[in-house]
């Protein structure tokens, strides 16, 4: 049984943002950045005794989150928001929430957005961070990469992408209810249909197109799920069990599997997309972000619980 707090901000989410249609490009766009991502108030409350450091450095923009021990090594933070919206800024009760739990440096990328920038810009900017942290000295093995939604699924392809250009891969990942089927193909998409909180089918399908542009929905970059994925850390999925998302979790999940990888998948019962970002309201966020911050520093714990729900 989900919380009252979760079911209560579920509800909210139907009302406020839930609709079958997002309008056209133009209208996706602008409601999706003013909707997604925390908002300022929320921004603030959680990283009260957090210090943030802007950085730009060539191509790399984002910013370092540190809590007051960071001895574990470093988060590379991939944020979500269908690949047009957010930045490391709305994120930062996720990577607060981390640096806290993990003790550890996280570095919030703020990659190139679509429409204006489509794939495969952000993977691009978010391969170019992870070089540019191991040419800062850091090393890749005490290096995990995190993202949610969008950037769990950049996540992934940028794991793929360090593997196949020959790059030490970091130790561990962790995805929190990523999109990694661009084509729409899960089962779940139509199963979850009116429970998932957030989303409707049509909203993805128009997400993937704006990112997309001319490339291929099954383009392994640009969803995982199509790819090779043998030869990767060991991986994390969170996911709710009446999220359309479900199939993207589970069908990466198994695949690595089959491929003879580590990956654990963790399905919580009735919580809404990436509820992750409510740290401090909802309490599946707080068990979340534990359990993944025990993923990242403990190679016991990648092995225990393989599901939540």
């Amino acid at each position: 049984m989900p919380s009252w707090q979760s079911r209560g901000i579920s509800l909210a989410i139907r009302l406020v943002m839930r609709r079958a249609r997002w309008g056209d490009g133009r209208t996706l766009v602008r409601r999706a950045r003013w909707l997604l991502g925390a908002p300022n108030p929320l921004q603030w409350a959680r990283t009260r005794g957090v210090h943030v450091r802007p950085v730009v450095d060539g191509v790399v923009c984002g910013e370092w989150v540190r809590a007051e021990r960071d001895d574990q090594g470093v988060i590379l933070y991939l944020h979500g928001g269908g690949y047009v919206a957010c930045s490391a800024a709305t994120h930062r009760p996720i990577t607060a929430a981390l640096a806290r739990l993990a003790h550890r440096r996280v570095f919030s990328l703020d990659y190139r957005l679509a429409p204006e920038h489509p794939f495969p810009a952000a993977l691009d900017d978010a391969v170019a961070a992870y070089r540019w942290l191991l040419g800062q000295g850091v090393d890749a093995g005490s290096v995990a990469l995190a993202g949610d939604s969008a950037g769990g699924g950049l996540v992934l392809a940028t794991l793929l992408r360090a593997r196949d250009e020959a790059l030490p891969l970091p130790a561990a990942a962790v995805c929190f209810s990523p999109w990694t089927d661009l084509a729409g193909t899960g089962e779940s998409l139509t199963t979850n249909n009116g429970r998932c909180a957030m989303l409707r089918p049509d909203n993805v399908r128009d997400f993937a197109r704006l990112y997309l542009a001319d490339a291929s929905a099954r383009h392994p970059y640009a969803s995982p799920l199509f790819a090779d994925l043998g030869g990767l850390p060991p991986l994390l999925l969170q996911v709710g069990s009446s999220e359309l998302l479900l199939d993207d979790a589970r069908r990466v999940h198994d695949k690595i599997q089959a491929a003879g990888g580590a990956s654990t998948v963790q399905i919580f019962d009735g919580v809404f997309h990436v509820w992750q970002m409510l740290d401090g309201l909802v309490p599946e966020a707080r068990v979340a972000l534990r359990q993944a911050a025990a993923f990242m520093n403990d190679p016991v714990s990648r092995l225990l619980t393989k599901s939540i729900g």
